[in-house]
């Protein structure tokens, strides 16, 4: 009895046995249960915060215990998994080795370009073989064909024949007043009308009083598209109301949308034309569609556009000796040169209602002259935010001097590259222009070209100084937009009718947005997106769609496979 009790007390533990004992005793024993066991460890581990960092490190993976002088890495348990670890570090930091030089770079590579004050410094670009040419000019075969065709009848009725005169008012800058030039013309076939020589409307932001035959040839003009369309370069002297021919309710057809397609011309005006035998029409900006009219109406406006319309000789010849000085100011041979058309005069800046870059008081000033000149569209104010955001992200704000000189400078054109400018004043003066300015310096405008006697002699009428602009824009190698008009998409659409070897740059201006807000892009990655996204925006002839622009795109109506 008395070994059994001993036996029995032995197993239990004996009172003053130490836990570390128990805990043994137990863990030995095949008829304790392990939730007994666990919870005696859990107790003492809560008790002892040691005993618990202990268990932690031991549950570590052997190479890590051997790492840290836990175990022996020469134990067979950590012995293989040691191994691998080390291996695997290894790997780890010869990786991180290799790529440091490129991480470095991109820590360090500037944010596109660096400024400083008002220069930008933007790293070299490898100038790329198409720089000054058209890179897909040979994959296209396409020929101007908007003149008559030799055995086209004419079918012009006499003057006594014809439906009735109709009289417009070319409104607008030199290029609005082109296109509404071509518009009558082609109105005037649809009605089988006569049309009275188009009057040049003053403009209100030019003050311009230039008449029609100072600007442009009317004797090739009226011979040109004698088998088309019959003109007169006056009113006939049978209407004696001539005074009240464009301010007389009666004698205006005042209700017509814009784009209008032919057949509304047709069921109108000309039931109008017929009554009162002499018609004005009014207003007249963008009031005859494109794709809404015959196909053979879409090639008479290019017809008058790209031939019926020749400016004076004079301005001709005068464009002519700018190109020729623009080619020559290296005095190095021929040399080719750019033609940029800068679209941020104050006006533009305004009417855009986008923000810019500018001082408090730059910006203060720019809202007051907007609430001015366009108070329904100002209104409190608090929208235009939000609105220059929007408009910013979609493209349709105009691109600043600088803006211009990065992209410029990424697609490889050099510091010595020749730029014509055609511009009013830019809108903050020489500070605006010294970034394009410093990073290329041989940029230059007509009045620098020319002499002042030169210059003065087309003075007179401003139209005639818009004229050589567009004239020395035509005959460049490259053209380069930066905002959409008139001037811009006529100029694309002439030098794509012209040769498609001619290379016209239009500028993405949403994904530029984009990539200029990005703080993260570097120079390299910023050449890469300037190139893949303009690869294509080069000025090649392209299909039509609905509703397309006749001016900037002839291709469909007015070219033909070569």
């Amino acid at each position: 009895m008395a070994e059994l009790r001993h036996s029995g007390e032995r197993g239990r533990g004996a009172p003053g046995s130490s836990p570390l004992k128990r805990e043994d005793a137990a863990a030995a024993s095949p008829f304790v249960s392990s939730s007994v066991a666990t919870s005696d460890r859990d107790l003492d581990r809560d008790k002892d915060p040691h005993r618990a960092t202990s268990a932690f490190l031991l549950s570590l993976p052997p190479p890590l215990r051997s790492l840290l002088s836990l175990e022996d890495p020469r134990s067979p348990s950590a012995s293989f998994s040691y191994r691998i670890l080390i291996a695997f570090l290894s790997f780890t930091f010869f990786v991180l080795l290799l790529s440091l030089p490129s991480v470095w770079k991109h820590l360090n590579g500037p944010y596109i370009c660096k400024k400083e004050g008002i220069t930008l410094h933007c790293p070299p670009t490898k100038e790329p073989p198409s720089l000054w040419e058209n890179p897909y000019a040979a994959a296209t075969s396409w020929k101007p064909c908007a003149e008559r065709r030799p055995n086209e009848i004419s079918d012009v009725p006499s003057e006594n024949d014809t439906s009735g005169y109709i009289f417009i008012h070319a409104e607008g800058g030199l290029n609005q007043q082109r296109i509404a030039i071509c518009n009558a013309v082609a109105v005037a076939k649809i009605m089988n009308a006569t049309l009275i020589l188009p009057v040049l409307k003053q403009d209100q932001i030019w003050k311009d009083q230039t008449k029609f035959e100072d600007i442009f040839d009317v004797d090739h003009f009226i011979n040109y598209l004698k088998d088309d369309v019959r003109i007169v370069r006056d009113i006939p002297d049978w209407f004696t109301e001539k005074t009240e021919l464009f301010t007389s309710i009666k004698r205006t057809v005042k209700n017509i949308p814009k784009y209008a397609s032919a057949q509304f011309y047709i069921d109108n005006v000309l039931p109008r034309v017929k009554e009162k035998k002499i018609m004005s029409l009014k207003p007249f900006v963008d009031r005859l569609g494109y794709d809404n009219v015959p196909t053979e109406i879409n090639r008479l406006r290019c017809r008058v556009n790209y031939h019926a319309l020749k400016f004076l000789p004079d301005i001709d010849e005068m464009a002519d000796k700018l190109a020729a000085r623009m080619r020559n100011r290296t005095g190095g041979g021929l040399n080719p040169y750019m033609a940029l058309h800068l679209r941020f005069e104050k006006g533009m800046v305004g009417l855009s209602f986008c923000d810019f870059v500018g001082t408090r008081e730059e910006k203060a000033m720019m809202a007051t002259y907007r609430q001015k000149e366009w108070p329904r569209r100002y209104k409190n104010g608090s929208h235009l935010w939000q609105l220059a955001l929007q408009k910013r992200k979609e493209g349709r704000c105009p691109l600043e001097p600088g803006e211009v000189a990065v992209i410029l400078r990424a697609m490889g054109y050099p510091r010595e590259t020749q730029i014509y400018v055609a511009s009013g004043q830019v809108y903050g003066g020489k500070n605006r222009m010294a970034p394009l300015r410093n990073m290329f310096p041989n940029l230059v405008t007509k009045e620098e070209l020319a002499s002042k006697e030169e210059i003065d002699h087309f003075r007179k009428h401003v139209t005639s100084l818009a004229a050589l602009d567009f004239l020395v824009c035509l005959k460049s190698d490259v053209f380069v937009m930066t905002h959409g008009g008139n001037f811009a998409k006529l100029i694309i659409g002439a030098r794509r009718y012209m040769g498609h070897r001619l290379k016209s740059i239009k500028p993405d201006k949403g994904v530029m947005s984009k990539t200029f807000g990005d703080p993260y892009m570097g120079w390299a990655s910023f050449v890469e997106d300037v190139a893949i996204t303009h690869q294509t925006r080069t000025g090649l002839p392209e299909e039509t769609f609905p509703n397309y622009d006749l001016w900037e795109n002839p291709l469909t109506p007015c070219m033909c496979r070569a």
